[in-house]
């Protein structure tokens, strides 16, 4: 929603100031400057990328225009089914939570937990290691040092969408050029014109950089500060389980575990003890 509250906003300012100004709005549709300017940036796009880039980049691209879903809420519920899955390990063992990892869509305990459920790269990232300790033959350095070469392999792929989107701001505004460039062109071979339709001529050639630079800077390079966010918060709740399981591995309680991965979340999200305290003791009963 915020995307599009900005969206609006700079179409009012920009378009609106203009008319304010006492230019003339339908002056500035121009759809041959428009499919210039789109198509030579669509085609640059493909051009430069692989398909997996491409892929990568309209898959994620949605997901800049709904709101985060790494909020308190789902970081109280991944918590809350870490510490469900550690004091189960705690009083019946490791090999009771078995058919858990293996099916967790079936599962009863990981039901109670539907927003951790939701989301593929938790789920994968719980089960996989907790996987590993059921086998038992590595020790906490080993999986942690796994573990940080997956994150490491999540952010990369994850920064995949975010240069191409980055690369695709930046090429924009010199398409506006390039398509002004023909207008003048255009406006040069038609000097036997009068001079009010010439005017008119130089006016749809600028019209081109003015729409390469808007696109640019309003509407196409801030996605890719969006996306880096989104980044970020998805490897924020991938470092919670880590650090949340290693503790336990180190031979921490359940509870001191849980808060370990608290404390390594972001301070906007991060619940307070009593905050976790009760909503742990609430998923209990």
């Amino acid at each position: 929603m915020l995307v599009i509250l900005g969206y609006i906003v700079i179409i009012i300012s920009v378009f609106g100031g203009f008319a304010l100004a006492g230019g003339h709005v339908a002056s500035l549709w121009q759809p041959v400057e428009v499919l210039m300017i789109a198509g030579g940036a669509i085609g640059a796009f493909v051009v430069g990328n692989s398909s997996k880039a491409i892929k990568a980049t309209l898959k994620n691209l949605p997901g800049v225009f709904k709101e985060t879903p790494y909020n308190k809420a789902m970081y109280m519920q991944l918590m809350s089914l870490l510490y469900t899955i550690l004091m189960k390990v705690k009083k019946e063992g490791m090999l009771s939570i078995e058919g858990d990892v293996d099916n967790p869509k079936q599962s009863d305990l990981f039901k109670k937990f539907p927003l951790i459920l939701g989301d593929h790269h938790a789920i994968e990232f719980i089960t996989d290691y907790l996987r590993l300790m059921v086998g038992g033959n590595l020790n906490s350095m080993e999986i942690e040092n796994l573990m940080d070469c997956e994150l490491e392999t999540h952010h990369q792929e994850g920064e995949v969408p975010i240069h191409t989107v980055a690369k695709l701001g930046d090429g924009l505004p010199a398409f506006g050029i390039v398509a002004a460039v023909m207008g003048v062109v255009h406006t040069m071979e038609s000097v036997h014109l009068p001079p009010a339709e010439l005017g008119i001529l130089i006016a749809a050639a600028l019209v081109g950089t003015f729409l390469g630079i808007l696109l640019a800077y309003g509407f196409i390079s801030p996605l890719a500060g969006k996306l880096e966010h989104r980044l970020h918060e998805s490897s924020k709740l991938l470092e919670c389980i880590k650090v949340t399981l290693l503790a336990n591995l180190n031979g921490y309680s359940p509870v001191l575990s849980v808060e370990f991965g608290r404390k390594a979340l972001f301070s906007t999200e991060r619940p307070s003890f009593l905050e976790l305290e009760e909503h742990i003791s609430k998923s209990k009963s």
